[in-house]
C-alpha cells in the first residue's frame, strides 16, 4: 500500500512539474536535438528523484 501512495505521489510531483514548464514559456524555440534530449533527461531524472526514499 505504501508503495503505491508513494508511486502516485511521484507521478503527481512529475505532473505538476510538467504543467509548471508548460505554463512559463520558453525564451528560446529550438529544434536542436540536443536541447531536446536534455529537456527528457532532465525530466527523466526529476522523476527519478522524486520516488527516492529519504
Amino acid at each position: 500500500m505504501q508503495e503505491s501512495l508513494g508511486n502516485y505521489v511521484a507521478e503527481l510531483q512529475l505532473h505538476m512539474a510538467l504543467q509548471a514548464r508548460n505554463l512559463v514559456p520558453t525564451l528560446t524555440q529550438t529544434d536542436d536535438p540536443r536541447f531536446k534530449l536534455l529537456q527528457e533527461t532532465q525530466a527523466t531524472l526529476e522523476k527519478l528523484a522524486s520516488r527516492q526514499i529519504l
